[in-house]
């Protein structure tokens, strides 16, 4: 059931919503039945995106047609429908949508650059900013979230010698994905310089996360 208002006030974990309609008591306790309701709150993002989105979704488009040979325009639409399909968007225009729409039309291409393993330039790749969730896209598709370059898992506390790597399971732990180069970085560096140097924040592995990239034990040395 899908009810819309207005977000009143917030006060810590409090928040009052003025509702457009009158929501009837009875109609709570029947969908919730008879148990305390949980609810989603959704906050339409009404900021526009910005030319600097806009300019990294268009060189986006343009590596990969560089590679291909198509015509930017058909993959801009291309896109498009994606975003529409895996996030539930309506028909948008890429001259006047949001920041979070423009963030997921990067997101898809992105991916779909990593999962067809079609180069793009290293100056797209560090336009990409530190906030854009680089490092869950770069641990799905094994890329360096230095670089972008084929990567494998690195541990922000190395394994130490003396436990069986063959059973330790990474609920819990602290990774990236780096690149050769990079991982031998990290470990000159030390961990705790390297990601304060490329400003990046290790991703703390939750059962999903191992569960979907099939994280449950390690296969090599870190």
């Amino acid at each position: 059931m899908d009810v819309y208002g207005t977000l009143e006030s917030v006060s810590g974990n409090r928040l009052e919503i003025a509702l457009d309609d009158v929501l009837s008591t009875q109609s709570i306790s029947r969908l919730a039945d008879n148990q305390k309701p949980t609810i989603k709150l959704e906050i339409a993002d009404n900021r526009r995106r910005s030319p600097a989105q806009l300019k990294k979704i268009w060189a986006l488009i343009n590596d990969l047609c560089d590679y291909t040979g198509d015509i930017p325009d058909e993959w801009e639409q291309r896109f498009k429908y994606m975003v529409k399909l895996h996030f539930g968007i309506d028909s948008f225009s890429l001259s006047d949508c949001s920041i979070t729409i423009a963030n997921h039309m990067i997101l898809e291409i992105l991916n779909f650059l990593f999962e067809e393993d079609i180069p793009f330039k290293s100056k797209t790749w560090d336009s990409i900013p530190s906030d854009f969730p680089k490092q869950m896209l770069c641990l799905k598709n094994k890329r360096c979230v230095i670089c972008g370059k084929p990567a494998d898992i690195a541990h922000y506390t190395a394994v130490g010698s003396g436990r069986n790597r063959n059973h330790i399971n990474h609920v819990g732990m602290y990774i990236n994905t780096l690149c050769r180069l990079h991982h031998v970085t990290q470990h000159s560096m030390g961990a705790e310089k390297f990601t304060e140097y490329y400003h990046i924040k290790p991703i703390k592995v939750t059962e999903e996360i191992a569960k979907q990239l099939h994280l449950g034990r390690i296969d090599k040395d870190d």
